[in-house]
């Protein structure tokens, strides 16, 4: 019997996923992530609880976003030229090894109490550390994907990533929070310990090893350089990026949450875990429409949409008094926030040459990554200045000026569908 030639012309929603490696990779991406998240909101708890400071809140994210920027160029740069998984093992290795250290110094009965004050340097000095490891996190694992599975099926293997990158988010706040209200500090980061633990298993027993696709024939500079002429030359990736990067910058309320939990809801930090799934559950719904329903038909179009939406949610959520309602909002803010992931991540999967992955992702990643840190900096540094709810209003109008000038300057994008952006 023959194939209905509809249904085999009909896109496959599984694609990526009937690749081992790909399966493999998500599951540690799934794994790392879960157990990041926890670490955030513990983190974030934590130190409010100790400092009552919004600032210490905003410093949290400085601490992570500078080692991060300093070294994400050289990260990407180091991953176009050397074999991704023994990469990852070592990433990985180290983030695991930061989070034990926060174990043992976290734990209320030591066999040498730790004053407060060297507590929180501690705390401080790993989240420190862990930024390094993402400045080289970044750029190795979105150019390890691209060598796992082929380029026709780019856009279905973001919405996958992205997607497993979405769960955990929603699972791991959610987790971090009961955890935290139940069983303590220390447990949680025992949790954590042990996931990344898996994380290291599913990139060192599943993925083989993949070999440098760029040996470099000029001095580093020369081949940083190179990479980021080509994000500048490329209007629609810099036009993503910065878009991206303003609107996260400003819209960073999620720092701001403890405060909001703590002193505004009222709800504990059962319920911050909770605030912290809401956008991440709002996410992975639109991430598994999305992955039958594409996005990217007109992703600049989308892209503008996507990001007003985020902007509105922002102010939405600054201006709300009631538990459930707050959920809501943070929801729809989930789903904007993922068009917004999937459309940047496809445009950049499917402009970026394979030799140049590592360092066209670093610089995402200083554009990217880094702005949600940063996001939190401004954040905690304008609630200390203004007060939390007038921050995140702040941010969040910041937010639609910034879709406003960047839809004057880009108008001819707007209407152009995936296959005028790239042909092939």
């Amino acid at each position: 019997m023959s194939e209905n030639p509809q249904e085999s012309q009909r896109p496959d929603p599984y694609a990526a996923l009937r690749y081992p490696e790909f399966r493999s990779y998500v599951a540690m991406r799934f794994l790392l992530t879960f157990a990041y998240q926890i670490q955030a909101v513990v983190i974030g708890w934590h130190i409010y609880q100790l400092t009552r400071d919004p600032l210490s809140l905003g410093l949290i994210g400085l601490a992570e976003a500078i080692p991060a920027i300093s070294v994400s160029l050289y990260g990407g740069y180091v991953a176009d030229k050397s074999d991704k998984k023994k990469m990852l093992v070592w990433i990985i290795a180290a983030m695991t090894f930061c989070s034990f250290i926060l174990f043992l110094v976290t734990m209320e009965q030591t066999i040498l109490p730790i004053p407060k004050g060297w507590v929180i340097s501690i705390i401080y000095g790993m989240i420190l550390l862990i930024g390094i490891a993402r400045g080289f996190f970044s750029p190795t694992a979105f150019s390890l994907m691209a060598q796992i599975v082929p380029k026709a099926i780019y856009p279905n293997s973001s919405t996958w990533n992205s997607s497993s990158w979405q769960v955990a988010s929603i699972v791991g706040p959610a987790a971090g929070g009961l955890l935290y209200g139940f069983s303590g500090v220390t447990a949680c980061f025992l949790v954590i310990v042990l996931f990344m633990l898996a994380s290291l298993a599913s990139v060192f027993f599943f993925l083989k090893n993949k070999p440098p696709q760029f040996i470099p024939k000029e001095n580093i500079y020369q081949s940083l350089a190179e990479g980021i002429r080509f994000v500048f030359k490329s209007k629609m990736i810099l036009g993503a990026l910065s878009l991206d990067m303003f609107s996260v910058f400003f819209g960073g309320a999620v720092a701001l949450m403890p405060i909001f939990a703590h002193d505004i809801l009222k709800v504990g930090a059962e319920g911050l875990g909770i605030m912290r799934a809401a956008p991440a559950a709002g996410a992975v719904i639109t991430m598994f429409l999305m992955a039958r329903y594409s996005p990217m038909g007109r992703p600049w179009r989308n892209l503008l949409f996507a990001i007003t939406g985020f902007g509105l949610s922002i102010i939405a959520f600054g201006l709300s008094r009631n538990f459930y309602l707050t959920l809501l909002i943070l929801f729809f803010e989930g789903c904007f926030d993922s068009v917004s992931v999937v459309i940047r991540s496809t445009i950049l999967q499917l402009l970026t040459p394979d030799e140049m992955r590592g360092r066209v992702a670093a610089v995402n990643s200083m554009f990217i990554g880094s702005s949600n840190e940063i996001g939190a900096f401004e954040s905690g540094l304008t609630a200390k200045l203004m007060g939390s709810v007038p921050s995140v209003l702040f941010g969040g109008t910041m937010t639609l000026v910034v879709v406003s000038i960047t839809w004057l300057k880009t108008k001819r994008l707007v209407p152009l569908s995936l296959k005028e952006i790239h042909p092939h």
